[in-house]
């Protein structure tokens, strides 16, 4: 008998093909008598619309498994929220790379999902990170990240000068576009392309990126995962400084502001069929030996 008794579905409408694998995911667990409930932002599809259908914040308080369809988008937006009841999650992909959601509509779907609920997978736990921001030492705003923290200029094509603390401890100041924060889950996004360094998911560390750095010396660094970061923006900046998370959430400060970024005590726990191997995800994904077969 599964461990998991009632199953979540999540997912946007908009992604192609959703449609046919929640008819897939359907026709699975009714087979096996478990109980169904739906994301109600996938009630215009045909033929759902008489299922249980709650939004994503009960679905995570009252299901022992949730299904995310679409992409690593899709499911950095529900982690947020499920990481709050301590819910597994499975991702499906129908975006593009899929680090998060790696298991693909087309390669035995059924098959890999049916090994998670006879209890054959592995437990994948990703840290998030909370972030807060002052103004004159009072909170002002407050969100949180699975990927990545971004502090920026708010402005294409324009500096901001900020100081970064750890620990309380100052490290430098700095003129750059901005400054990403990024756990290791968020090491394969953002990032990686602002030449930050692939951390593999099970370690305890945060990194620091900064962003096109008006310094030939300034370079990317590993701090530990407890640590706790803060990004003082110097009120003489003269545009309003941006704070955003996963690249779905943005807050905005005022120049002076602070920024205050931690790991969140709660990790969100990734249900992997057999045979998951981050470094095969990174080989397929980032198709690290193609240059081996041309």
């Amino acid at each position: 008998m599964s461990e998991f008794k009632r199953v979540g579905l999540l997912g946007r409408r908009e992604h192609p093909g959703v449609a046919n694998v929640v008819s897939e995911l359907l026709d699975l667990l009714d087979g096996r008598g478990i109980d169904v409930v739906l994301e109600d932002r996938l009630a215009t599809l045909v033929h759902f619309e008489t299922r249980a259908m709650q939004p994503r914040d009960a679905i995570g308080a009252n299901v022992d498994l949730a299904v995310v369809i679409g992409g690593d988008g899709s499911l950095l937006s529900a982690a947020r929220t499920l990481v709050k009841h301590d819910c597994p999650v499975i991702g499906v992909n129908r975006g593009r790379l899929g680090f998060l959601t790696d298991v693909s509509p087309d390669d035995e779907l059924v098959a890999h999902v049916s090994n998670v609920l006879d209890g054959k997978y592995a437990t994948d736990k990703r840290f998030l990170l909370d972030v807060e921001v002052f103004s004159g030492g009072s909170q002002i705003g407050q969100a949180e990240a699975l990927n990545d923290v971004v502090v920026n200029s708010g402005t294409s094509a324009q500096m901001i000068e900020f100081q970064l603390h750890v620990d309380d401890e100052f490290v430098y100041r700095m003129n750059a576009d901005g400054l990403i924060i990024a756990t290791p889950t968020g090491s394969t996004a953002y990032s990686m392309s602002a030449g930050g360094p692939i951390m593999n998911p099970k370690l305890d560390a945060v990194a620091l990126v900064p962003m096109f750095p008006h310094s030939l010396n300034s370079r990317p660094m590993v701090v530990h995962g407890d640590s706790q970061i803060r990004i003082d923006t110097l009120a003489r900046n003269k545009n309003n400084p941006l704070v955003t998370c996963d690249g779905q959430v943005s807050l905005t400060l005022s120049p002076g502001d602070s920024v205050v970024v931690r790991k969140k005590e709660r990790a969100l726990r990734l249900l992997h069929p057999p045979g998951y191997s981050f470094y095969a995800s990174c080989r397929d994904k980032l198709r690290w030996s193609d240059a081996l077969t041309t």
